[in-house]
């Protein structure tokens, strides 16, 4: 669960790169934290009902 998000965000580049620094904790420690983050996200960050569909001029910045 979080080597995946720690090799996603390494991906992702930029300030990103430095969640890297986490593989410093052992993966029981990483797991539970992304287990608790997964189970409140809803909570923090709100659940939409829809996906954003993005205007013309913003279209070319997604992949198709």
């Amino acid at each position: 669960k979080s080597d995946a998000s720690l090799q996603l965000t390494s991906i992702l580049g930029g300030p990103w790169k430095l969640t890297g620094v986490f593989r410093i904790f052992p993966r029981v420690i990483r797991n539970a934290v992304y287990d608790f983050v997964a189970r409140n996200r809803y909570r923090w960050f709100g659940k939409k009902e829809s996906c954003m569909v993005p205007a013309p001029e913003l279209r070319s910045l997604f992949l198709s």
